[in-house]
This record gives C-alpha cells, sequence and structure tokens, in this order.
C-alpha cells in the first residue's frame, strides 16, 4: 500500500520537531519501507487525555507515547495551572521503570521550569504512592507519574494529580486536553534544566508514615514471599517492612529488579493468569505464611494465602476478598469517617460499614473517586487496589496496604488462624459474597460499542437463576454518580451485575456478585452453592452480549 502525499506530509512534519532519535529513525524507517497501514494508524489522531493521564504503546506519532506528545502534555498542564492561578508550590514528578519513563519525566520537569512554575523531580524511579505522598507532603500544586502501571511493555503512561493529592477528574481533564490542544509548534514550547530533585527526603517521610501505621505491641511473626513484578517496589517494601518491624521477606530472584521487557510474565498484572507462580512456588519453598506482590508501580497489592484445597496448595485472594479482610480490620475500630468502593466493587463493605456504624458511600470505578471521598477513613476497588491510610495517600497504595496485609495476617498468626478463617468470620456474619469476573479482549472496539447497544436495546430479565428486579443505565448518572458509560443489574437475593467497558484497556468487564446466607456456620457448602451461580450467571451474561 501506497503512503499518501497527505500521511507523508504528516508524518514529515512530525519527523522536523521530534527531539528523540529512536523515534525519529523509527518513523523515517516506516516512511522508507511504505508502511502506510501502521503510518496511518500513528497518525489517525492523537493520544487522547482523560482521567486516566494519557496511556498508549511507546512509538512515533501523534497516537502514541513519545517525548514530542510528552512536552506537548507537560505545556498544556502548565497552562492550565497558570490560568486557573496554581502556582504557589511545585509540580512533582515521579517514574517507573519503564521504556523512556526517566526520559518522559527529564522533558516534564524542563517544559514545568520553562513555564515559570517550580518543579521537583524523583532521582530514581520509584512507586506512583510515593507522588501521590508527596504532593501534600511537599505541598506541590500538581503531580506527574510516568508510569502505564500493569500494561503490556510495549505501553507507556502519564497521569496527573492536582494539589489535592488526588488524580483528576471531570472537568479537569477536559480543561487540560484543550490547553494541550493549545500548545503550538515544539519549538515555541520554553523548557529550563534548573529543575530540583528529591530522594532520600521523600521516600523517608514516606517510609515514616508507614511505619506509623503498625502498633509497637502489634504481633509480627510471620514468614513473607514477594515478588514486585520486575517494577519498582521492591526497594521501598523492604525498607516498609523493616522500618515496620517485620522479617526480611523472601524475594522471587527473577523478578526482583526493574525491567521494562517484564521477562518471565506474559503479562505484568499479578490479577493475569500465572502472574505471581514464581511466587507461589517461592512461598511453597520457603514454608512461608502468606506470599504478596505488587504490579509494576507498585500502586497495587495482591495476596496469596496457604489452602489446601486449592491446586497446588496456594491460592490468590480476590480483590473483593481482600478488600472485606482490610475494611473489617480497619473498621472495626469505629474510625470517625466514611468507608468507600467502587460501583463494581463487592457490597460486602458496605455490610461491614454499617455494622461499625461507619458511613458508606459507592463511587465510580477507579481511585480518581474513591479518594476524593470527603472524611475518607478506607477505600478499595475490586482490581487490587487499596487506600488504608488516606490521610497521608488519596489514591490507592501497594506498599502501604502490604505492610496493613502482614499486619493483620500476623495478628491472625498470633491467635492460631489464617486469613482465610477470618473470610469465613465475615461469611458467617454477612453472608458469603461471592464475586467473578466476565472480562472480553478484543481488537475492534466497535464490538464493544455494539454489545452495550445491544444490552441497552434487549435487557436481559434474568441472568443465572436470578430475575433482574431493576437496571440502572449509568450513562444516565444519579443523585450520587456522575454518568459514565455502564449498566448495572441488581438481581434477585441481593446479587448483582455491572457492565462497563474497560476505560485503560480494549475490554468490555463484566462484575459479577451472589450472596449466599451461610447455614450452620458451613461456609464450604455457601461456596459450592455460589460457584454454580456464578457460573450460570455467567453464562447468561455471554449470551447477551453476543461477544
Amino acid at each position: 500500500m501506497t503512503v499518501n502525499d497527505d500521511l507523508r506530509t504528516a508524518a514529515e512534519a512530525w519527523l522536523s520537531e521530534d527531539p528523540d532519535p529512536d523515534t525519529r529513525a523509527e518513523l523515517a524507517r516506516l516512511l522508507d519501507i511504505g508502511a502506510a497501514d501502521e503510518l496511518a494508524d500513528r497518525f489517525a489522531g492523537t493520544l487522547e487525555f482523560g482521567t486516566a493521564g494519557l496511556r498508549g504503546a511507546v512509538g512515533a506519532g501523534p497516537n502514541r507515547m513519545n517525548r514530542v506528545v510528552v512536552i506537548r502534555a507537560a505545556a498544556g498542564l502548565c497552562a492550565y495551572l497558570k490560568a486557573k492561578g496554581l502556582t504557589g508550590g511545585p509540580v512533582l514528578i515521579g517514574y517507573d521503570a519503564r521504556h523512556k519513563s526517566d526520559v518522559f519525566a527529564q522533558d516534564t520537569a524542563a517544559v514545568v521550569r520553562g513555564a515559570g512554575l517550580d518543579a521537583v523531580l524523583l532521582d530514581r524511579p520509584a512507586p506512583t504512592p510515593v507522588v501521590a505522598f508527596g504532593i501534600r507532603h511537599l505541598k506541590a500544586v500538581a503531580g506527574v507519574v510516568v508510569t502505564a502501571s500493569h500494561n503490556p511493555p510495549q505501553d507507556n503512561g502519564y497521569k496527573v494529580y492536582l494539589g489535592d493529592g488526588s488524580q483528576i477528574v471531570p472537568p479537569a481533564d477536559a480543561e487540560i486536553a484543550a490547553a494541550i490542544a493549545a500548545v503550538g509548534p515544539l519549538d515555541s514550547v520554553p523548557r529550563g534544566d534548573d529543575w530540583q530533585t528529591t530522594g532520600d527526603e521523600l521516600l523517608g517521610a514516606y517510609l515514616d508514615r508507614i511505619a506509623e501505621l503498625v502498633p509497637a505491641d502489634a504481633p509480627r511473626a510471620l514468614n513473607v514471599a514477594y515478588t514486585p513484578l520486575h517494577g519498582v517496589g521492591r526497594t521501598l517494601v523492604e525498607d516498609a517492612i523493616a522500618r515496620a518491624g517485620f522479617a526480611e521477606a523472601s524475594v522471587v530472584a527473577s523478578q526482583a529488579e526493574p525491567d521494562p521487557d517484564f521477562p518471565t510474565v506474559s503479562f505484568p498484572n499479578p490479577e493475569e493468569p500465572g502472574a505471581i507462580d514464581a511466587a507461589l512456588e517461592l512461598a511453597r519453598s520457603v514454608d512461608a505464611d502468606i506470599a504478596v506482590a505488587n504490579d509494576p508501580d507498585a500502586d497495587r497489592c495482591a495476596v496469596a494465602v496457604p489452602d489446601p484445597a486449592a491446586d497446588g496448595g496456594w491460592r490468590m485472594l480476590r480483590g473483593d476478598e481482600l478488600g472485606g479482610l482490610l475494611g473489617e480490620f480497619l473498621l472495626a475500630a469505629r474510625p470517625s469517617g466514611v468507608a468507600a468502593c467502587s460501583i463494581v466493587s463487592s457490597s460486602l463493605l458496605g455490610k461491614i460499614a454499617a455494622s461499625y456504624g461507619v458511613e458508606y458511600v459507592e463511587t465510580l470505578t477507579g481511585f480518581k473517586w474513591i479518594g476524593r471521598v470527603p472524611g475518607l477513613v478506607f477505600g478499595y476497588e475490586e482490581a487490587l487496589g487499596y487506600c488504608v491510610d488516606p490521610e497521608s495517600v488519596k489514591d490507592k497504595d501497594g506498599v502501604s496496604t502490604l505492610v496493613r496485609v502482614l499486619q493483620l495476617a500476623a495478628r491472625a498468626k498470633a491467635e492460631g488462624r489464617t486469613l482465610l478463617d477470618l473470610l469465613d468470620d465475615l461469611a458467617v456474619k454477612h453472608g458469603l459474597h461471592a464475586t467473578d469476573q466476565l472480562s472480553v479482549r478484543v481488537e475492534d472496539l466497535s464490538l464493544i460499542t455494539i454489545a452495550m447497544e445491544r444490552l441497552r436495546a434487549t435487557p436481559p430479565t434474568s441472568l443465572g437463576r436470578h430475575t433482574v428486579e431493576r437496571v440502572d443505565d449509568l450513562s444516565e448518572g444519579s443523585a450520587t454518580l456522575p454518568p459514565t458509560d455502564g449498566l448495572r443489574y441488581t438481581l434477585s437475593e441481593g446479587a448483582r451485575v455491572v457492565v462497563r467497558p474497560s476505560g485503560t484497556e480494549p475490554k468490555l468487564k463484566c462484575y459479577l456478585e451472589v450472596v449466599i446466607p451461610v447455614a450452620d456456620s458451613d461456609v464450604s457448602a455457601a461456596r459450592s452453592t455460589a460457584a454454580l451461580e456464578l457460573a450460570a450467571v455467567k453464562e447468561s451474561l455471554s449470551a447477551a452480549l453476543g461477544i
């Protein structure tokens, strides 16, 4: 296929201002070989800036993550901050260990200084929650983290926080996007080189705060296996564990060092099948009490525990299971404030909160919503994101969560019990809340649009054996929730289903929950019933989706 004149002109214009020799060479090669389809995709539009900031594959062109896109994004962010009068403090910039993350972070610092604002750049790759913490610690007006979290190796991203330490939400995202679109030619963007750096001071303050979470008299005897999944969590996690008084964890050697190619996993997300297999193998070999994992930017935390009934003798806790355990642990003290989780998370947290007289709210999916709940004392979402110290970090934090989990597991061990025993306690008290997901990854995004249209046009009247009692079209919004593309089905007997397109991946995601009463404390029987009911709901929903 021939590269048409318009496409060639656009590519050559890009070449003329791209400061990165790697992406210039890449684009020149595509022009030389006449890779029209590939070029058309790269120039089909501009990588969209939204509430997740930017995220996409690293490469040349406006529809990829690269230095041109990042410099323009930084310039737009600075223009927004100045227009809003948000100039009384620095912009804090952090980054992970993905391809080009350090370069993108330095470009951002240069643009911030060129705009006349103060910039503070972390002097090493670090977990995302360090920036969420540091914004408030340094009284910054905004923060940027260059990260693609748990996306595939080819991706990178650009996450933006404002001065309250929480991620941007509408209308800030659209206003920043408009400011980015208004940025002129790249050579018109002023840049400086006199930014400040921070490292030990900020990281030390963050670790000190985490250590304070564990009381001096708390049990600490625990044998821990840990993996950072080739990400940036290891050093801080090891320091946090030591400062909190726990014994040194055994670390998966093959995944211990940051590596942007994530060579030992097919997908660097601890939720994905097989991702924590190496950690489970290590846990078995060292007779660990618990296995813990972070995703690559360490804002999520995964937990696995010994389970004789599971294949291999270990099983990973679902995000909702850990959310229930942490909710019970933290809310039992009857804190003054609000517990929150996303609408796709289990309804169990609401029941736990009610049992302790703690206010409870549901939010839209994402910590950009959970983190800004007024008076938040604990928040989580089922995708392994937990906020256990909102006074310090108004975002999910895989490091402080990991320490909290060790605290809970050590206390249970001291009492001769396990986290599975604590889950059984919750089931007996509130009913077994069993959750599952139906996730459909697509190449053609139009299939997701068609599936959502089909569900709106012909909503199911039953799913599995459960009657659909109510359908909420979340795109219409409500008194408590802003509009978002999604459908929520309230089913009989406390069951529910939520269907929504993913905000960060080409997926349609469906969240299922059934609630089974536990008779005579027989949790095992309730789990068997729940598994059958979830399978039936999933089968019905799959048929209704048609993809």
